[in-house]
Formats: C-alpha cells, sequence, structure tokens
C-alpha cells in the first residue's frame, strides 16, 4: 500500500528538489527514498524507475521554465520582452541547476508525451519575445534556437560557476541581451 500523501506528482517534485540539492547525476531512487522516507521499492508504486524519474522531473522543469518565461513576458515587447524572458530563464536554471540538467538531451516520445506539450510552451512563450521583431517566417526557427541557446548557454555556465574572469557576471548577461537586441532588430 503506498505511503499516505505520497503519489507520482509529489514523489517527482521531492526528486526535483532533491537533484537541485545534490545535482542530477547523485540522485538516485535509494537517496529519493530516503528523502521521502520510504525503502526504495515503495518508490517504484509511483514511477517507472529512474530513466521515468528523471523524464517526469524534465517535464516539470519545462513546465517551470514555461510558467517563468511565459509570466515575465506579458506585457513586453521588443527589448523589454527579450530582456524579461532571458531574465526569468536565467533565474529559473540558477534556482533548480538539477531539475533544468534533467532537461538536456531528453526526447518526446510523442505528441501526447508531457515534456512534448511542456517544450511547446516554453516555446510559445519565446515566441512572444520575437513577436516584437520583424523576423522573416522562414527564420522563425533559427531565431528560436538562437534566443534558447543564448540563454540556455549563459545561464548553464553560470550555475557550473564557469565564468571566472573579473567582469561582472550581470554585466555580461545585459551585454548578452543587447547583443541579441540588435542582431533581432537587423534581421
Amino acid at each position: 500500500m503506498p505511503r499516505a500523501g505520497l503519489d507520482p506528482a509529489a514523489v517527482v517534485a521531492a526528486g526535483a528538489a532533491l537533484a537541485d540539492e545534490v545535482g542530477l547525476p547523485r540522485l538516485t531512487m535509494a537517496l529519493l527514498a530516503e528523502r521521502v522516507g520510504v525503502r526504495t521499492p515503495s518508490l517504484y508504486k509511483h514511477v517507472g524507475g529512474q530513466d521515468d524519474l528523471v523524464r517526469r522531473i524534465a517535464a516539470l522543469a519545462l513546465a517551470e521554465t514555461a510558467d517563468a518565461v511565459g509570466t515575465a513576458v506579458q506585457g513586453y515587447a521588443g527589448r523589454d520582452a527579450l530582456a524579461a524572458a532571458a531574465r526569468a530563464f536565467r533565474t529559473f536554471v540558477l534556482d533548480h541547476p538539477g531539475r533544468y540538467a534533467a532537461t538536456i538531451g531528453v526526447e518526446p516520445t510523442g505528441p501526447d508525451d508531457p515534456l512534448a506539450g511542456a517544450g511547446r510552451r516554453l516555446l510559445d512563450a519565446f515566441m512572444a519575445v520575437l513577436r516584437g521583431y520583424d523576423i522573416a517566417a522562414s527564420d522563425v526557427n533559427h531565431a528560436l534556437r538562437m534566443l534558447r541557446s543564448l540563454c540556455h548557454g549563459f545561464a548553464t555556465l553560470q550555475s557550473a560557476n564557469a565564468f571566472q574572469w573579473s567582469t561582472e557576471v550581470d554585466e555580461s548577461f545585459e551585454w548578452l541581451i543587447t547583443f541579441a537586441d540588435r542582431g533581432l532588430r537587423a534581421m
């Protein structure tokens, strides 16, 4: 019988929080079971194993990122929307490095996969940013990839403490936003 209060959503939420604390590579079913106060086999009543847990964490992280970016861009256009989206994305990755790491390299199994839905929502949030620019329809996919790459790259490098130069990181991030804005305007 499953422990009272423990369900798939609670297990995934606990796994996501634990991944943020210890790092995704260190997240194990045994460590998660200890965290939620059950024996490891009990977790299998709620998730299908380590791979299933990571996929569910990835879907949760994409949904949360989409919410953060989507909320941030509401009421803004152009550079203001770009800056709001980039800052929200960066903040999410810095606040949730373990769960965000789960999103890297995971592919939806089909259109009904929660990963696909959450991924579409994140792309929709970035599309809201692009509506403030005169981007040709044939360039939209390139622009989306550019925005995601800039935001993802900067945030994951910062999360890994990879910026060791003396220049202020926040200044570099604002420079990146200005650079992307100029590039999008030039299109």
